[in-house]
C-alpha cells in the first residue's frame, strides 16, 4: 500500500532529519571497533593522540551493502569516507532518489528477504528498524541467509532496530496519538499516528493519517517485535557469531553515540543494536 514519506523522499529526509550523520557515523565506528584487530597500519603510521581509532583517510575501503538504504543519505557519508556502496530498497522513489543524490554508489529495487546480488561485501547495515519487516520467522531467517551468503568470511552484519523487550509493562508510545507538523516547500504536512500491540502476531502495529494541502491518506504498517535472545537466537543459528548486542547508545537513543561508548546490555531501552560477523 501507498506509503507517503517513501513515496517523497525530499519529505522524508525533512521529517527525518540527521544533519550530523548519526546513523552513517555510528556504523562507520562501530566497523572500525570490531574489525580493529584485522586492521594494518603502513609503516610510519601515527595514532591521532585523542583516539584509538586510526585516521579515515588511512583506513582500508571495505564494501558495504545498506539494505533498506532510503534516500541514499547515509551512503553519502560512506562513500565520503572511502567506503563502495551498494543499497537496496524496495521503493523505487527512494532507489531513484539516492542514486541522482549518489551517483558514486550503486542502487537497486530489492527485497530484503530475497535479494541476490552477486557478489560478496565486508560489511552490511540494516538501520531504523528495517528488519522488523520480516514479521515471520521463515521471512526473517531469509533475510539474514541473504546477508550471510552476501559476507565474505569475517564479515559484518549491523542492524539497529526497536527492542521488544522495551515494551514489557512500558506504554508510554502506546498511550496517545502523536501529533505532527512540517512546514516544507510552501505546504504544511501534518500527521497523527498511534500503536498498539499485535500480541498474537508479536507486531508492533502503526497508523498513522496525513493530511496535507487538502488531501488525506490513511497508511498502516507493522514492525516485528523482536526480543534480544531471539535475536541472537536467529543469529547464531544462520551462522553469525554476536560480537555486541546493546540498547544504549545508539544513534536514535537519548544517550548520544560516541566511538568509544561503553555499550549497555541491561536491554530495556527502545532500541537495539546487533554487530555480528559471519562464521
Amino acid at each position: 500500500m501507498r506509503n507517503f514519506l517513501t513515496d517523497n523522499p525530499e519529505i522524508y529526509e525533512a521529517w527525518f532529519p540527521d544533519p550530523h550523520h548519526t546513523a552513517a557515523t555510528f556504523v562507520d565506528d562501530v566497523v572500525t571497533r570490531f574489525t580493529e584487530f584485522q586492521w594494518k597500519p603502513d609503516p610510519g603510521f601515527q595514532w591521532k593522540s585523542e583516539s584509538r581509532f586510526p585516521l579515515k583517510s588511512q583506513r582500508p575501503s571495505r564494501d558495504l551493502l545498506d539494505v533498506g538504504c532510503g534516500t541514499g543519505r547515509d551512503a553519502r557519508y560512506w562513500v565520503r569516507n572511502g567506503y563502495r556502496v551498494t543499497g537496496i530498497d524496495t521503493s523505487a522513489d527512494m532507489v531513484a532518489h539516492a542514486q541522482q543524490h549518489c551517483p558514486e554508489a550503486e542502487f537497486a529495487v530489492a527485497d530484503m528477504r530475497e535479494f541476490s546480488l552477486g557478489r560478496e561485501f565486508d560489511v552490511i547495515t540494516c538501520l531504523d528498524s528495517a528488519l522488523l519487516y520480516c514479521h515471520r520467522n521463515e521471512e526473517l531467517v531469509s533475510f539474514l541467509r541473504r546477508c550471510h551468503e552476501h559476507l565474505r568470511p569475517g564479515g559484518l552484519l549491523v542492524a539497529e532496530a526497536r527492542n521488544g523487550a522495551f515494551f514489557l509493562g512500558n506504554t508510554e508510545l502506546l498511550d496517545t496519538t502523536s501529533e505532527r507538523e512540517l512546514s516544507y516547500d510552501g505546504s504544511t504536512y501534518r500527521s497523527w499516528t498511534r500503536l498498539w500491540i499485535d500480541h498474537a502476531e508479536q507486531l508492533l502495529r502503526r497508523e498513522r493519517a496525513w493530511q496535507h494541502d487538502g488531501s488525506e491518506l490513511v497508511q498502516r504498517s507493522a514492525w516485528r517485535l523482536l526480543f534480544p535472545q531471539e535475536l541472537r537466537h536467529f543469529a547464531d543459528t544462520c551462522g553469525f557469531d554476536v560480537l555486541a548486542l546493546f540498547d544504549e547508545p545508539g544513534p536514535r537513543t537519548d544517550s548520544p553515540w560516541q566511538a568509544d561508548a561503553e555499550l549497555s546490555e541491561r536491554m530495556s531501552g527502545d532500541r537495539l543494536h546487533l554487530i555480528a560477523r559471519r562464521r
